[in-house]
């Protein structure tokens, strides 16, 4: 469930933290713990997000020069000037 940490450790973890911080401020750590993995997982999400939209925008531009000198290189019809 947390990787190496096992149901005794975590419960030795929670009775330490109910020692040092009492029950009152208990359930407010965890309210703050919460918020803080909830922020923490918004803001890679925004991150990841926007770096695949530069990605995409970057290799849009790369497919464009790509594109370009096969356009120019691309015959043009002569230009027939007015007759006399």
């Amino acid at each position: 469930m947390f990787g190496s940490i096992g149901m005794p450790e975590l419960i030795i973890i929670l009775v330490i933290a109910l020692i040092i911080f009492g029950p009152r401020k208990l359930p407010e750590l965890g309210k703050s713990l919460g918020r803080s993995l909830s922020e923490f997982k918004r803001a890679s999400n925004e991150l990841r997000s926007t770096l695949e939209e530069e990605i995409r925008i970057e290799d849009q531009k790369a497919t464009e020069k790509k594109a370009a000198p096969v356009a120019d290189a691309a015959p043009t019809s002569p230009s027939t000037g007015p007759t006399d």
